[in-house]
C-alpha cells in the first residue's frame, strides 16, 4: 500500500480562509468553539497526499491541519498581527 492510499481532508475553500473571513464578519477574534464549528461544517473532500500537495502548491500555502485547527489558527492569527 502506497502513501497515496491514505486520504487526507482538503477544505474547499481552505479552512484558514474560512476562519479569516469568519473573524472579519465577527468583528473580532473567534472563540475555540466557533473555530471548531466552522471546521465541522465546512466543505471538505478526501484526497490522496499527492493531490493535496498539488492543491497546496496551486494555493501558494498549506492549509491548517483540521486536527489541530485551534492551535494552528492561533499561530496564523499571531503571524498576521505581526506581519
Amino acid at each position: 500500500m502506497s502513501s497515496d492510499d491514505d486520504l487526507l481532508p482538503v477544505f474547499i475553500p481552505a479552512l484558514v480562509a474560512l476562519l479569516m473571513r469568519a473573524e472579519e464578519l465577527n468583528g473580532g477574534p473567534l472563540t475555540r468553539n466557533q473555530a471548531f464549528a466552522i471546521r465541522d461544517n465546512a466543505n471538505c473532500v478526501m484526497l490522496p497526499p499527492s493531490t493535496k500537495a498539488e492543491i497546496d502548491e496551486e494555493r501558494g500555502y498549506a492549509d491548517i491541519d483540521p486536527e489541530r485547527c485551534w492551535e494552528d489558527w492561533l499561530i496564523v492569527r499571531a503571524n498576521m498581527a505581526a506581519g
